[in-house]
This record gives structure tokens, C-alpha cells and sequence, in this order.
């Protein structure tokens, strides 16, 4: 746990982006037990063999969860943008996740790593 990331979460704005933050990174955790975390390009990222894994980013109405290496991952039409390679997750105020689901996801993505 880097004292960084803890610091970035904890002095965000809305107590429900907190809480999403909280929880994605809890899903790095439980996807990657060996996983680096460390703020970069003022956000935190999450490591695995010094290769990116994850990433979280917040703006005013949303969390957005960042999935590298997803290229050979199959996932759902419509849930998340970006190129093959790092596809992204963005949720706002009163959004759910499959947080299983998410850490399958991870844990699939990282696995090359």
C-alpha cells in the first residue's frame, strides 16, 4: 500500500468517488497480490513486473478504471471505451459494478505480465 495512492483517494471531493476509488482499488488488490501502486501523471497506477496494470482517474462527475493489456480480453459491447490494447471503465453517482466480474477481468489482463 503506497501512502501516495491512500492520500490521492482520501482527499477527493464527493464521498462516492471515495468509495469507487476505494473499491477499484481493492479490485487491483485481489486481481494482482504482488501489484506496485504509485501516483503517476498525478493518478494513481498499479503495477504488475513494472508493467502497467491499472489505473484510476477521477473529474467532477466521474471515476474512470483503467484495464491495460486487454487486447485478447472479451468483454462486453457498450461498458468500456477505448483502443484494443487499454480499455476503460467510467462510472458517475449511483453507478454499480460486478466487482467479481472486475477482478476476473484484471486478473486476466495481468496475467502476461
Amino acid at each position: 500500500m503506497n501512502q501516495e495512492v491512500i492520500d490521492f483517494i482520501e482527499t477527493l471531493k464527493e464521498p462516492w468517488q471515495v468509495e469507487l476509488s476505494n473499491t477499484f482499488r481493492e479490485v487491483v488488490h485481489q486481481a494482482i497480490p504482488d501489484v506496485q501502486e504509485r501516483i503517476q501523471y498525478k493518478k494513481p497506477h498499479f503495477l504488475k513486473n513494472g508493467k502497467y496494470a491499472a489505473a484510476i482517474s477521477t473529474s467532477k462527475d466521474a471515476v474512470s478504471f483503467v484495464i491495460f493489456n486487454t487486447s485478447e480480453l472479451e468483454l462486453p459491447e457498450g461498458m468500456f471505451e477505448g483502443p484494443p490494447e487499454r480499455k476503460t471503465l467510467k462510472l458517475r453517482k449511483g453507478n454499480t459494478v460486478d466487482v467479481a466480474q472486475l477482478v476476473t477481468w484484471v486478473s486476466q489482463a495481468s496475467a502476461s505480465l
